[in-house]
Parts: C-alpha cells; sequence; structure tokens
C-alpha cells in the first residue's frame, strides 16, 4: 500500500509548491544576488546619499530611483525568459488575434520625431532642474522657497522624462507572439502536475490530453478578460473561467475525456501554498495592532456569527454548504472555502455555490465600495481597512484600493493579507469542530488522530511558505528583498504562476457544474439571503472596528502610515 505522502491531493499540493518556491528561490534569490546583489546594495547606497545631500527629490534622486525599480530579479536575463514563459494573452480590443500575436509597427516615423522633439525638451528641462538646484544649494537649501521651486522642475523634467520613455518603448516594440510560449508553458505545466496526478491513480497519457482540453479554457478566460471593454467592466478572469466551464457542463455536457485533468482542489490548493509566500509576518507587524485588530478581531465574529443564523434562524439543511459559505464570505473567498470544504468534506457542488456567490459579490464590491466611500468622504486609511477588511478577493482587494490612493491601497492589501493568515487557523478550528461536535454525535473524547485526518495537510505547506519567506525578508536587506523577493521570486514568478493554477481551478468548478444538481441548494434562495446578510454584518462590524482601531486606539500609527 502506498503512502499517502505519495498519493494524496494536499501532499501533492506541498509537494509542486515547495518545488516551485525552491526554483523561485535559487533562481531569483541565490544566483539573482550574485550577478546584482552588489549592484542593489550600490544604488541604494547612492540614493540614500542624494537623499542626504539635497532636501528634496532631484533629478538625481529620480534616475537612481529609476534604476532600483529596474535592477529586479524579474529584469535579469533568466527572469525576463521566465516572464516570457508565463506569458498571458495581451490586451487587446477589436481583433481577438492581437491577444496573441502582433506583428512589429511599421509607421514610426511620426513617433520618431515626437521623441526627437521629446529629448530635446528634455535636456531644456534637465538643465533648468540642475541650476535650480545649483541655486537652491548656493544657501545650503535652507531656503524654502528655492528648494520648492527646485523640486517643481525636478518633477517636470521627471514627467517628461516619463513621456519620452514611454514613446521610445513604442518605437522599439518588436510585436509580440505569445502562442510559443503559451505552448512551452502548457507543456511544462501538463508533465509536473501530470506526474502527480499518476501517482494519485490517473492514467498519465489521459490527464495530458484532458490537460490541454482544461488549459485551451482557461487561455480563452485570460483571452476575454484582456478585451479593453471587459477590462474597463472590472470583469476578471475569473468569472469568465467559471462562467466557460458553466456553459460547456449544462449546455453539451462536460465530455468524459476532460475528466481526468477537472481537478479544481489540486489547482488551487498548490497555488495556495505559492500564496503563503506573499504572507509576510514583517509586512504584517507594519501596520500594528490596528490591522491586527480588524483582521483578526472582525473576521472569527462574522464567521461564527454568520454559521449560527444559518442554522438557528435560515435552518439550512446542510451544514457543511453552511459553514462553507460563512468562511467564504468572512475570511477571504475562494481560498477559505477550499481550505473550509475540505476540513468539513463539503459536498463539490456546495464549494461551487459559495465560491459563485463569491465571485459575483466580489465583482460588484470592488467598483461599488470606492465609489460609496469617496461620495460620502470616508478618510482614505479607514476606507482602504474597510476594503481590505471585507472583500474577499485580494486581486480585488488591490484593484479597489487604488481607486482611493497609495495609502489606502497599502492599508487594504496588507489587512487583506494579515486576514489571509487566518486560512489555516480557520481550517484547523473547522476540522476540530466538526470532528469534535458535528459528526461526533456519541459525544466520546476526540483523538488528535481523526482532528488530524480530516485537517488539510497543504495548509502546512501554506504556513511553512510564510514562515519561509518571512526569514528570507528578515535575513536580506531592505532592498535586496525588494529586488529578488517582492520583484523576484513573487512578481516574477509564483504570482503568475499562482493566476494560471487559479484559472485552471476556476475552469474546472465551472466544468463539474450541473445547475440541476444545485437546484436542490437554492431552495428559498438560503445561500444567497446567508450570504448577503453575512456580508452586510461583515460590513457594518468591519468599518465600526476600523475606525475605532486606526482614529480612536491607535491614532499614533495611523499618522504613521
Amino acid at each position: 500500500m502506498k503512502s499517502k505522502l505519495v498519493t494524496s491531493e494536499d501532499y501533492w499540493a506541498i509537494w509542486l509548491g515547495a518545488f516551485f518556491l525552491l526554483t523561485g528561490i535559487i533562481i531569483y534569490i541565490i544566483i539573482g544576488q550574485q550577478s546584482i546583489g552588489e549592484e542593489v546594495k550600490s544604488n541604494h547606497k547612492r540614493l540614500s546619499q542624494v537623499l542626504t545631500e539635497v532636501p528634496f527629490h532631484s533629478v538625481e534622486y529620480y534616475k537612481a530611483k529609476e534604476k532600483t525599480a529596474q535592477l529586479t530579479g524579474a529584469n535579469t536575463s533568466i527572469g525576463k525568459r521566465i516572464r516570457k514563459l508565463l506569458s498571458k494573452p495581451k490586451s487587446w480590443k477589436g481583433n481577438p488575434l492581437n491577444a496573441f500575436l502582433k506583428s512589429e509597427e511599421r509607421h514610426i516615423q511620426e513617433k520618431y520625431r515626437k521623441l526627437e522633439i521629446l529629448r530635446g525638451d528634455l535636456k531644456i528641462l534637465e538643465e533648468k532642474a540642475r541650476k535650480s538646484e545649483q541655486i537652491a544649494g548656493s544657501e545650503s537649501f535652507k531656503n524654502d522657497l528655492l528648494n520648492r521651486e527646485a523640486a517643481v522642475d525636478a518633477i517636470n523634467w521627471k514627467a517628461a522624462y516619463d513621456n519620452s520613455k514611454r514613446l521610445e518603448k513604442k518605437i522599439n516594440s518588436k510585436g509580440y507572439n505569445v502562442i510559443i510560449s503559451l505552448f512551452l508553458f502548457g507543456l511544462s505545466i501538463a508533465a509536473i502536475f501530470g506526474l502527480g496526478a499518476y501517482f494519485m491513480g490517473y492514467q498519465y497519457r489521459k490527464f495530458i490530453l484532458a490537460f490541454w482540453g482544461v488549459f485551451i479554457l482557461a487561455v480563452f478566460s485570460y483571452t476575454l478578460a484582456v478585451q479593453t471593454d471587459m477590462k474597463n467592466l472590472g470583469i476578471s478572469y475569473a468569472v469568465w473561467a467559471i462562467l466557460i466551464g458553466l456553459i460547456i457542463s449544462n449546455t453539451i455536457g462536460t465530455p468524459a475525456w476532460l475528466k481526468p485533468a477537472i481537478q479544481t482542489e489540486y489547482y488551487i490548493k498548490t497555488g495556495l501554498v505559492l500564496l503563503g509566500a506573499e504572507i509576510l509576518l514583517g509586512k504584517i507587524m507594519a501596520i500594528g495592532l490596528p490591522g491586527i485588530f480588524v483582521s483578526w478581531v472582525v473576521t472569527p465574529v462574522v464567521l461564527i456569527t454568520t454559521f449560527w443564523f444559518g442554522q438557528r434562524v435560515l435552518k439550512i439543511g446542510s451544514k457543511t454548504l453552511n459553514i462553507t459559505i460563512s468562511a467564504d464570505m468572512s475570511v477571504c473567498g475562494v481560498s477559505a472555502a477550499i481550505a473550509t470544504a475540505a476540513a468539513c468534506n463539503a459536498k463539490k457542488e456546495e464549494l461551487t455555490l459559495a465560491v459563485g456567490l463569491s465571485m459575483v459579490f466580489t465583482s460588484i464590491m470592488m467598483i461599488v465600495m470606492p465609489a460609496f466611500i469617496n461620495a460620502v468622504g470616508i478618510p482614505e486609511i479607514l476606507g482602504g481597512a474597510w476594503i481590505g477588511g471585507t472583500i474577499d478577493a485580494t486581486g480585488a482587494v488591490v484593484a479597489a484600493g487604488a481607486f482611493l490612493g497609495d495609502k489606502a491601497l497599502n492599508v487594504a492589501a496588507t489587512i487583506k493579507m494579515i486576514q489571509n493568515v487566518l486560512i489555516g487557523i480557520i481550517a484547523f478550528g473547522v476540522a476540530f469542530y466538526w470532528a469534535s461536535r458535528v459528526e461526533n454525535t456519541s459525544k466520546t473524547k476526540i483523538r488528535a488522530s481523526e482532528i488530524w485526518k480530516r485537517f488539510p495537510k497543504f495548509i502546512l505547506g501554506f504556513l511553512g511558505a510564510s514562515i519561509m519567506f518571512s526569514a528570507f525578508y528578515a535575513l536580506l536587506s531592505e532592498e535586496l528583498s525588494y529586488a529578488l523577493i517582492d520583484h523576484g521570486v513573487i512578481r516574477g514568478f509564483t504570482k503568475d504562476l499562482r493566476g494560471w493554477l487559479f484559472c485552471l481551478a476556476f475552469v474546472s468548478i465551472g466544468l463539474s457544474v450541473n445547475f440541476k444538481e444545485l437546484k436542490n441548494q437554492f431552495a428559498g434562495g438560503k445561500p444567497l439571503i446567508l450570504y448577503v446578510c453575512g456580508q452586510s454584518f461583515n460590513l457594518m462590524l468591519t468599518l465600526l472596528m476600523a475606525y475605532l482601531m486606526f482614529y480612536i486606539v491607535f491614532p499614533e500609527i495611523t499618522n504613521l502610515i
């Protein structure tokens, strides 16, 4: 009998997640530090020196800052190759083929003439900015008026410089062809996940064939999501992936040959292990106690209250459906739903229903909440905290926070990150409660082995990745962490890979659901009522807690943000 270490989906999520993270560590942190580490340190030293010498952002400061942005693991030669391999369809408007293939632009003469004019203006603006800086320096930078004038001249130069760089990028564009990249990526990921599928009992060839079908649907989902009008409406790849799957499964029916690769939890659990690398203890502590209170006090209160409301008031027949929807809505959407469903052995239809509700309300809230916050004049930091604690998906949180400003975005993203830590804790709590109370009808003493059996093992990979990368952040300097982890392992590799895995999972969700099977779950509209009531309570309690923590209890922390 084979060990569960090689036959269990949860363990394969850990092994594959560890493989991808270890690959990222080798390429970006170990090799990356050897290739650009000294240059990063030198440039950071230069940036600090400029700030010490000149009390405002000068031309030299902006040049050093841009070089810092370019000196990242993602911009090394191997980093660029990996980014190309993970390429998604490009933005397009009228012709969908432009999402995959676009030839080099031929008519660039007019743009080149504009660039020449911009470069002439840029030279004049730089001379003016440097002269203003010299005048301010002649008075030892103690004249505030001269300092402000020099700073404005430097900003004007920076604006012109950015415009010239954008135009230069268009002129030098060689076009793109993501078809080859998509093929190579699909080939690689199919082989890797096929290995796990083989040990889990699937025929390797059948899985590979089926995987290509699911992968093509995932590519189609991304293609629709990057269409200009769809992107402006905020309709994400996740919505399209589920919708495309649902259309197939509820019309022609899901083909039998596709079923070996319809592995929702296999893909998303591996993606969640990768997500752990983004949950960093240092960043959590940076926002301090206000964010922790908003995330770790409100979330369990909302979860427990919503579950109680579903059982006692709505009298929902399925406890597993109730707790899955409650966790999905109160913690962090799909990720929490997957972990909770695994902990309580929820049916696939119940998980799909919870995820579907989350997708719909997330799309609405990411548009409505920023508009409401701006309309009623809620302070930016409070608005960011409110968004971070209530909108389910991390991507939607970032998008909504960006509508309010940089401070709101940072606060919202950090609070969502703090909340994501609860995935493991909630999964353990649900596993314990189900084993000891819900299914233990005889009320006998529950064994630790029973809880361990029910506990979603992939959570260990999630927590391990979080601890490991938090340690890397502590060991590396701030500038190296930015270059090699933030804009290396994560933004250059695992974040894009995680997006693909989630897309494959969402396609699988759609393909595995038939509305006829969900009909009984929607009886009386109780799941919808549960979600609406729970989210309404979540919105009110999160706003109140955020206001108390950021403006009444810890105003000094708020002032530093």
